[in-house]
């Protein structure tokens, strides 16, 4: 519980005077001789809302301990006023902006003069929520060597179980007016918090270490809990509010960040500033890091199919190029052998082309897929073949220049593929009918390039295959990403997820295109396949499955197995097998290889189906 710190009405009406005349000083003088008031101290600042009172004012010799230093990025240090008073919704601490390497260090008193300013990191368009802070500061050194504020703990006690307040319709839905109630929500209680000394105990790892030296934990370690130790995100209102975001306050040149894999421990005590940033919201600047303990999490193997079991799988290869070095080649292609045993089919996404993002016009991708199906049969694979439709140049999203496609492998030893006047980037294939059976215009061919749906989007690839003497049609896609979505920490509650308008558009064509090959045969057997992009649950998915012309597979498996990425810490679905009603009987792997990994070939984890057509 804090201190309390009382204030008599009358210097609580000399500190608003002062408020009101720019004189945000240690004092007020009124007409006749001076009369002492109380400083502006950091909790006046904070104040009880996200954005400050003081906004854009001056303020004078604001005292606090140095609690943290940044020296790199956004440089600066944090302080923290010791003796805090009676208000949970007011912070004690703040970061003072310095621009430049900071002179002061951890445990100075210091008294600290500049203007308030709230910081959107990201920007004010992004939706983040600001960081309130002193800017243009002159530093006063009073002493160092003091002990430290203690550290507020935060753990599964004292984080709400609800995440957010419904954001205010009259201001586009932002909680930045709204009163922070911290023992309601956890987003008012990280904001109660902000630039303050704070402190978890051993917590379990939800997110492995980055490329960037940060990882997730959550202080709440039941919930959610996923089947290998992760935190399931399984609906739009369950938001795990025990995750949080680790960070070092020392460069990792002066101390490497250890390295954790979802299911670890960080063990002991992790103390530093509470934090904003662009890419995480609240974020545990660890002044003193706690010590990872390694768990026995290992990439999974799928059962090999059976002789009369077809296997069709998905896995997004994140942007491979002849340019990636060749143990990236090697890692893919030994999961393909390895983790996914081969699968008969293999819908691969964000292939690119041969000089990958270099933007000069190339778009073949041959040397591509002769590179990455050598490596295959060099790891004990079989021969694949490949089917794509090469795209238009600049024409589908992803790095500029890079010419991202959905591209088919098959091994021709277990399945054949239909060849039917091959379509090109802008010709749509249709349906028709062979013999009283579905069967596609081009295969393989794009569904609807035309449509509005896929500009700057990857159009959907169509092929049509047999496997002991059945056809079966796979449609691959990558459907536009979640680029411009506000975070789940946004200051517009809820989040607006902009991105899902165009899916939304996305998996009706493709709906719409399964539907007319149901409708020429009630009984054929079609996969819909890719990254999504989007979650089981979502409108996406609902359009996917509308008309029960697709179902989602995935949701065969327990919900603590549904997930084929982690981002923030939550694990969640982005690649889904879809199947039509004549697909039955099948087994459903999704093959966690990847995403719960600080080393990664992908971002993503393949998605592997086996059934008996």
């Amino acid at each position: 519980m804090r201190s309390s710190h009382p204030r008599s009405a009358a210097v609580a009406a000399l500190v608003a005077t002062a408020l009101a005349t720019g004189l945000l000083a240690g004092t007020a003088d009124a007409a006749e001789g001076a009369v002492s008031a109380d400083p502006i101290r950091i909790h006046d600042i904070q104040g009880t809302t996200r954005t400050s009172p003081l906004n854009g004012k001056p303020v004078a010799d604001v005292q606090g301990i140095v609690t943290g230093v940044r020296t790199y990025g956004s440089r600066g240090f944090w302080i923290q006023d010791p003796d805090a008073d009676d208000d949970p919704a007011t912070s004690e601490g703040i970061f003072v902006f310095t621009g430049s390497v900071p002179t002061v260090a951890v445990g100075d008193a210091v008294k600290v003069s500049g203007t308030v300013g709230e910081y959107v990191p990201g920007g004010v368009n992004s939706g983040n929520q600001s960081v309130t802070q002193i800017a243009k500061p002159t530093v006063t050194v009073v002493s160092s060597g003091n002990a430290l504020p203690a550290a507020v703990a935060v753990n599964e006690y004292s984080v709400p179980a609800a995440y957010a307040p419904t954001g205010d319709p009259a201001a586009a839905n932002s909680i930045n007016g709204l009163t922070l109630e911290p023992s309601r929500y956890a987003l008012d209680y990280y904001e109660s918090l902000e630039g303050m000394n704070v402190k978890i105990g051993t917590s379990r790892v939800v997110g492995a270490t980055d490329p960037y030296s940060e990882m997730w934990v959550t202080v709440k370690g039941w919930e959610n809990t996923a089947k290998r130790g992760g935190t399931l995100y399984g609906s739009y209102e369950s938001q795990n509010t025990g995750r949080l975001q680790i960070q070092q306050l020392a460069p990792v040149a002066q101390q490497p960040f250890p390295v954790a894999n979802v299911g670890d421990k960080l063990t002991g005590t992790t103390e530093g500033p509470l934090d904003f940033n662009q890419f995480g919201g609240y974020t545990l600047v660890a002044r003193t890091l706690g010590t990872v303990k390694a768990g026995t999490l290992a990439p999974e193997k799928t059962k090999p199919q059976a002789a009369n079991e077809l296997a069709v799988a998905t896995y997004n290869v994140e942007n491979l190029d002849p340019t990636d070095p060749q143990t990236k080649f090697d890692n893919l292609a030994k999961a393909v052998v390895e983790n996914l045993a081969s699968p008969d089919i293999l819908a691969l996404e964000e292939i690119q082309d041969d000089n990958g993002a270099k933007n000069d016009g190339t778009v073949s991708a041959e040397q591509t897929l002769t590179k990455f199906t050598a490596a295959i049969a060099a790891a004990g694979g079989p021969a694949y073949q490949w089917r794509s439709v090469t795209p238009e140049n600049n024409k589908d999203g992803g790095e500029p220049g890079g010419n991202i496609r959905q591209v088919f492998l098959f091994n021709p030893a277990r399945v054949s593929f239909t060849e039917r006047a091959p379509g090109d980037a802008v010709t749509a294939t249709g349906v028709t009918t062979e013999n009283g059976k579905a069967a596609l215009t081009h295969s393989p061919g794009r569904i609807d390039p035309a449509n509005a749906a896929w500009a700057d989007s990857r159009k959907p690839l169509a092929g049509e295959f047999v496997f002991k003497g059945k056809t079966v049609f796979v449609i691959a896609n990558h459907f536009s990403s979640k680029g411009g979505d506000e975070g789940l920490t946004s200051v517009h509650q809820p989040p607006v997820r902009s991105s899902e308008a165009k899916r939304l558009l996305q998996a009706q064509a493709v709906n719409g295109f399964v539907k007319q090959l149901l409708a020429a045969d009630k009984n054929a057997s079609v996969l819909a396949v890719g990254d999504i992009n989007d979650f089981e649950f979502s409108g996406t998915a609902q359009a996917l499955e509308d008309g029960g012309a697709l179902y989602s597979a995935i949701k065969s498996l327990p919900k603590a197995e549904r997930y084929s990425y982690v981002y923030q810490g939550n694990a969640q679905v982005l690649d889904q097998i879809l199947v039509s009603p004549g697909v039955k009987n099948y087994a459903y792997d999704s093959v966690h290889i990847n995403a719960e990994f600080s080393a990664q070939n992908s971002d993503h984890d393949p998605q592997v189906l086996r059934f008996r057509p």
